[in-house]
Order: C-alpha cells, then sequence, then structure tokens
C-alpha cells in the first residue's frame, strides 16, 4: 500500500513538472493580449465557482475583519484573476526583453531613496516582501537597476521542477540558494552576500523552515520565518519591508519602506514587519497571493503536532504543509 502511494505522488510530481513545462512552452510566445485574455477568462471561472477558494477566502476574512461568508464574492473573483496574472507573466518572462520589462514598474523616489539610503550604509540590505502581486516581476525590476540579488529557493518535488524553477529565476539574474538540501545552509551563504554590501530579497509571511517566531497578524496569531530579522542582527544589515502590487496590466508598482528597527530583538523585528506586511496588504487585498492555511486558528491536526513536537523530537515552529 504504502508503494502504491509512492508511486501516486510520484506520478502527481511528474505531472505538475509537465505541466509548468508546458505552460512555460505555450504561454511563452504567445502574443500578450491572447496570453492575458485566456488566464483572465479561466481565472473569472475560478474565482466565482462556488464562491471561490475557500482558504482564498478565508484569509481575505481576516484582512477584512469579516466572516469568510461576507467577504465580497468579486473581491475573492479579482484576487483570483490576480493570482492567474502573476502565472501567465512567469510563463512570459523569460522571452521578454527585461529591460523593458523593468521599466514597466514604478518605483517612487522617496522609495527608492530608503534603498539607495540602506546601501549606502556598506553593510547590505534586506529586503522582505509577502506574496503579493508579482515577486519575480519585483526581482527583474531590481536587477536591471541595481545587480544582481541572492534569494533562497523552496526545494520542489520532483527535482526536475525544482532545477526548471532555480533556472527560471537564474536566467531572470537572480542568484538562488535551495532551502535545503544545498552544500551549505544558506543563512551563512547570505550573510556572506550581505557583508560584501549586496542585497537578498526574502518572502516574509509564510514558515517554512522551522525557525519561525509567533506574530499577530491582522490580529491572530500566526508565526513567520525570523531569517530576515536574524541576518539583520547578526551583519548589520538594514532590513526593508517591500510590497508589490498590481495596476493596469502590464504596469506595477513597488513600495519600499523605511528601515525596520532590529534593536528590541529577532520576536519584536519580525511583529514589526508583520506590521507593515498587513498595513500593505489591507491596501491591496486583491493582490495578496495566499491560498493556503496561514494562522494557527486554521492550521490542520498534523500541523500543529509539528509544531509542539519538531521531527527530531524537539519543540518548534512547523513547515508548510504543502509547497508554493
Amino acid at each position: 500500500m504504502g508503494d502504491g502511494h509512492n508511486a501516486s505522488t510520484s506520478l502527481t510530481a511528474r505531472l505538475s513538472d509537465l505541466g509548468y513545462a508546458a505552460g512555460w512552452a505555450a504561454v511563452r510566445y504567445a502574443p500578450e493580449a491572447v496570453a492575458r485574455s485566456a488566464f483572465d477568462g479561466a481565472a473569472g471561472l475560478v474565482g466565482r465557482r462556488r464562491g471561490g477558494p475557500d482558504q482564498l477566502r478565508r484569509n481575505l476574512s481576516r484582512v477584512l475583519g469579516v466572516a469568510p461568508a461576507d467577504v465580497p464574492d468579486d473581491l475573492v473573483a479579482a484576487a483570483v484573476r490576480s493570482y492567474a496574472r502573476y502565472w501567465c507573466e512567469a510563463f512570459r518572462l523569460p522571452a521578454q526583453d527585461l529591460a523593458d520589462t523593468a521599466a514597466t514598474v514604478t518605483v517612487p523616489a522617496a522609495d527608492r531613496a530608503h534603498l539607495d539610503a540602506a546601501l549606502a550604509r556598506g553593510k547590505g540590505v534586506i529586503l522582505a516582501l509577502p506574496h503579493t502581486g508579482n515577486w519575480d516581476m519585483a526581482g527583474v525590476w531590481l536587477v536591471q537597476n541595481y545587480g544582481r540579488f541572492a534569494t533562497v529557493a523552496e526545494r520542489l518535488e520532483p527535482e526536475s521542477l525544482f532545477t526548471r524553477f532555480v533556472g527560471y529565476r537564474e536566467s531572470l539574474g537572480f542568484e538562488i540558494f535551495p532551502l535545503s538540501g544545498g552544500e551549505q545552509p544558506p543563512f551563512g551563504l547570505l550573510a556572506e552576500r550581505l557583508r560584501d554590501n549586496g542585497i537578498i530579497c526574502l518572502l516574509g509571511e509564510r514558515d517554512l523552515a522551522r525557525h519561525g517566531v509567533p506574530v499577530s497578524f491582522f490580529g491572530e496569531k500566526t508565526r513567520m520565518p525570523a531569517g530576515s530579522a536574524r541576518l539583520a542582527i547578526e551583519t548589520g544589515a538594514a532590513l526593508l519591508p517591500v510590497h508589490h502590487w498590481f495596476t493596469e496590466p502590464p504596469t506595477s508598482r513597488i513600495f519600499c519602506g523605511a528601515p525596520i528597527d532590529v534593536s528590541g530583538g529577532v520576536e519584536a523585528a519580525t511583529q514589526a514587519l508583520a506590521d507593515v506586511f498587513a498595513h500593505n496588504i489591507a491596501a491591496h487585498p486583491q493582490d495578496w497571493h495566499m491560498l493556503q492555511p496561514l494562522w494557527e486558528a486554521d492550521w490542520s491536526v498534523a500541523r500543529r503536532a509539528r509544531i509542539e513536537v519538531g521531527d527530531d523530537g524537539t519543540t518548534g515552529p512547523g513547515r508548510e504543509e504543502s509547497p508554493r
């Protein structure tokens, strides 16, 4: 029975890889209007069918401060369309002129000044952002304007899918370190880049690596990654909150805030980061692509058990149940 389950899991993973490969091949060279229309149309059907994805609705209910049933159907549909736009753009990015693509992203002068001032300190910069808009597009803008940056990639299954995603992001100019299974843990490598006054980018509202800290997010308990704050404290790098959201296709905007104060320690800095995330997500809820359980109240029994007792028998925060 176990072999059958493993075979089924392997087949599902392989089909996922083939699906992504087909997406990149089919969408990459399609006319932009055709590709966007197809993704938008499919997303419209998914977003309206049976009220849209249930977990997305539950997550948005926290943002709005209402019961899930009271989340407007139009907002759920818009969020699904936004998520589809992310994938459409992701499939098309490798075939685009990246300089032209970066020019579609607007960053206010005051926000860019935060990044410039942080780099002028000479101790590196950590850009932390939630799963909003198109973080790959934001990365393209960063590469075209500031050069290469480093980030971490969650290891996906099968390995061919992970390799495909790493290759995709490296083709955009990103330096990728695997979250797990690499020759060295990513923390030390990221710290090296910061000590060379480099830039690193980390997605910051999902705890993937058992090192998260408790925070209050939209008034409810969850855990968020501690890596950004730990790196800032250890290296002296500036920790800047970032947000990316969509405007009229193909344009988008980036917010880059003032440095987070890390003098109060990891937990206080992570909570401060969560507060900025919450403020920006509330301003652009349709572009927050969180379709998985995030808050403790939504965690499965298995996840709660992993958090209470880690795989090695020690206490600690758990991993996400399924990769994004």
